[in-house]
């Protein structure tokens, strides 16, 4: 594996650099207020401006591969620029690199019919329209996603889909058109993972209806949002199923792997950013008369927070590359340590950094209590760490002691 990045890969990471810059950091602190101001779960004017401008500059769609449809960067290519977006919450929406589009998109651009790309694919591309992914499950232990109860039932030349899902992520954004949904399609398949499936189903279907927004931390997850969601006998064409019927967790495969490794390069660039800040506040404040920065407690955790970040950074970047030569599947286990270990790195980095603020640390003058809230939360999002944990033991047993 080569540390360095090509001189492309350089130049984009000084573009996204200088965008983030002079346009989004000098948003941050009233981007809230531009949320509210635009109802709270519509995607504000200021958003669309910044996008404009971020396509204008060629920095959009950097995450997908396919030369034809984004950037044609390889997942280890991205990854330094995936962690310059992610070191403020909402800058991936920015470049069109935003959850769950972007599993989205992957899912229709590696599995949906020329219909589908046609009709869903190419405004997401465009950043027209937004989706959702709805998996989860209020009702059953989503962990194990053979427990998923919501059907998924042929009827002629229609799919009928009843259940009730949650964190259905993007949903209550009014610019949401299609989620893609995963239930249980032939529910007495011997083999447990060819029972389910996944069909598109655009938000305004008769029968989909939202239940209500959840919070988490008494954050709405706004402007996307991640709500409760009932799907009441929803009847959509049969050509809406993607792949095929009990093809569900093979797409989960193809979507996830990549997902998760976005969300870990987003998570480096918010412990690293956290980091920087701990620094200057240690700096800048004095206590006992001394600066914070002069007392050894707190310089053990800038360095170990330093020790940390770049080990889950090296780790990332290591399952990168072995998901762009080896493909994901035979990158699973290093797909599973990242998964595991960066999270869990980024929400103990960014506790250090809002106790060293103090009292500030938990407002939202600075980004860290969100950071926190995000990274706490993606410890059961796309797995929770248990299951990788399981699931990484049963591999490596496999491996070294069969």
């Amino acid at each position: 594996m080569d540390f360095e990045f090509s001189t492309r890969v350089k130049e984009l990471q000084a573009r996204v650099t200088a965008f983030m810059e002079a346009h989004v950091y000098p948003l941050e602190p009233h981007y809230h207020e531009h949320v509210e101001a635009a109802g709270g779960w519509s995607t504000p004017p200021v958003m669309d401006e910044l996008k404009a401008k971020a396509k204008a500059e060629g920095l959009w769609n950097l995450f997908l591969p396919e030369e034809d449809l984004g950037a044609g960067l390889s997942n280890l290519e991205y990854a330094p620029l995936a962690e310059i977006m992610g070191r403020v919450g909402w800058a991936s929406e920015v470049f069109n690199c935003s959850a769950p589009d972007t599993g989205n998109m992957e899912v229709l651009a590696r599995y949906g019919s020329p219909e589908q790309k046609k009709q869903w694919l190419e405004p997401l591309l465009a950043g027209e329209i937004r989706s959702c992914f709805s998996m989860t499950e209020p009702a059953v232990a989503s962990s194990d996603a053979t427990n998923i109860e919501c059907r998924i039932t042929r009827d002629g030349d229609s799919y009928v889909i009843n259940g009730r899902k949650w964190f259905s992520s993007g949903f209550s954004n009014d610019r949401c058109r299609i989620a893609i949904v995963m239930g249980k399609s032939d529910p007495d398949n011997p083999d447990r993972h060819k029972q389910q499936s996944m069909i598109l189903v655009p938000k305004d279907t008769p029968g989909v209806s939202l239940v209500r927004n959840l919070s988490t931390f008494g954050y709405d997850g706004g402007p996307g949002g991640h709500p409760e969601v009932l799907f009441d006998n929803v009847r959509v064409p049969a050509e809406n199923m993607i792949l095929g019927e009990g093809r569900g967790f093979e797409i989960a495969q193809g979507r996830l792997g990549p997902g998760r490794i976005h969300h870990c390069m987003r998570f480096i660039g918010a412990a690293q950013r956290a980091i920087e800040l701990m620094c200057q506040r240690a700096e800048a404040r004095s206590a006992f008369g001394r600066k914070l920065s002069e007392h050894g407690s707190l310089r053990e955790d800038i360095a170990r927070s330093f020790c940390e970040v770049e080990q889950a950074r090296l780790l990332t970047l290591k399952a990168a590359d072995k998901m762009d030569r080896e493909g994901n599947k035979e990158a699973r286990d290093l797909i599973a340590a990242a998964k595991i270990v960066v999270p869990k790195m980024a929400t103990e980095v960014i506790d250090r950094a809002m106790q060293v603020h103090g009292g500030k640390g938990f407002t939202e003058d600075t980004f860290l209590p969100h950071a926190w809230v995000t990274a706490r939360y993606i410890r059961v999002g796309d797995g929770p760490d248990q299951v990788h944990l399981s699931a990484l033991g049963r591999q490596l047993l496999k491996r070294y002691a069969g």
